[in-house]
């Protein structure tokens, strides 16, 4: 039980399931437990944040497609790259497409721990870039695989950001997308406009008091006040 709990305590479900209907509903515990042990689909690696419903309404697989995201007071689309990369690259491309931001970036910490839905955003302007990834390097096991924690990394003066979301999803929002692309491409993530990622369907989080621990410790290394 002890990788079963892994991914239930301390965590939430979310997706399309309604009430009464989660594809883990009546589901023998060996056979819930040897689900969430998968982590492997094909030649997409899951990181251990996030498992997908158990008939696999979506089948995890890297690539990005292009979207939008409107505005609610202005009405304003502003362009829009979501990618899903295997856990072997994920950071490693997040990384790197933080460059095209420029030197100096704010950034945004989101948490969900302790919580059954919706999450927290703690903020912290204007941080050197290079300072900023030498911290995160050292926090590579939470952003990586705590499924409460997010990080957006932003230069409010162009406008761009990136965002490696609870998911281990990269959001990435601008009106000039182009570099972006040219980091998504050279990391052999194809165009696929009909891609599905896992958060369009149910899914399970995973986090844990030792990721929650770990997620205060960040937020103290970037120097964001618990207010």
């Amino acid at each position: 039980m002890g990788f079963l709990k892994k991914f239930f305590k301390n965590t939430y479900r979310d997706g399309d399931a309604k009430r009464g209907s989660s594809s883990f509903d009546n589901i023998p515990e060996d056979a819930l437990e040897a689900h969430l042990k998968i982590a492997r689909y094909g030649s997409f690696t899951l990181t251990d944040a996030i498992r997908p419903s158990y008939d696999l309404q979506v089948v995890p697989r890297s690539g990005y497609r292009h979207d939008h995201y409107q505005d609610r007071e202005s009405g304003i689309k502003i362009p829009v790259l979501m990618a899903a990369a295997s856990r072997e690259k994920v950071l490693d491309l997040f990384f790197d497409l933080l460059d095209p931001l420029g030197e100096v970036v704010d950034v945004v910490l989101e948490t969900s721990h302790e919580r059954q839905g919706g999450h927290e955003d703690l903020y912290r302007e204007e941080i050197d870039l290079p300072i900023l990834k030498s911290i995160l390097y050292d926090f590579e096991d939470v952003l990586l695989n705590d499924g409460c924690t997010g990080l957006a990394v932003l230069n409010p003066n162009i406008p761009r950001e990136v965002q490696l979301d609870e998911h281990k999803l990269l959001i990435l929002y601008g009106h000039e997308l182009v570099d972006f692309e040219d980091v998504l491409d050279d990391y052999g993530l194809a165009c696929q406009e009909e891609l599905k990622f896992i958060t369009e369907a149910e899914h399970v989080h995973s986090s844990s008091e030792e990721f929650s621990r770990r997620f205060e410790q960040l937020r103290y290394a970037l120097g964001i006040d618990e207010d």
